[in-house]
């Protein structure tokens, strides 16, 4: 078993308070399991109800749509980034090999990635603030082997 953190722990106890209100409404109509998540007669919830409700929560949370799968790529990502062993990682993935939880669920861009992204932006002419505006010039720096291109 492995431990929550505290924000998995309270969102577990809201919901069984809610399920406890729901069970209260439903009834006779209430069907027992040892389900966490379910309808509001107690009844494992259809995985294309599921997918839907996770699609509306997405939209109302600003963020883009993604598969409820790719949840875990997301969790692997930032295990990684916050530099969580990878033993650890595919632990808590429940993967049954590290190939798995660091070739296939991690994502994590190196900063000479995040380096040449930004100059290929820069490039496409994607050096625009927020606000629409051009940002002003870097100064260039000189780099090694003298060729004074501009580094991000």
């Amino acid at each position: 078993m492995l431990p929550l953190p505290d924000i998995c722990l309270a969102a577990l106890r809201l919901r069984k308070k809610e399920q406890e209100v729901a069970r209260e409404r439903a009834a006779d109509l209430w069907t027992e399991s040892d389900l966490v998540f379910t309808t509001r007669n107690g009844t494992p919830v259809e995985p294309r109800n599921f997918t839907r409700e996770f699609d509306r929560r997405c939209e109302r949370a600003g963020v883009r749509r993604l598969r409820v799968h790719d949840t875990r790529h997301t969790c692997a990502s930032l295990l990684a980034a916050l530099d969580v062993h990878p033993r650890i990682a595919m632990q808590i993935l429940r993967h049954s090999e590290i190939a798995v939880t660091m070739e296939v669920y991690t994502h994590v861009p190196s900063a000479d990635t995040r380096r040449a992204l930004r100059k290929l932006g820069k490039a496409l002419g994607g050096s625009k603030q927020k606000d629409g505006k051009k940002k002003g010039k870097r100064k260039q720096e000189e780099r090694p082997d003298g060729d004074g291109r501009q580094e991000p």
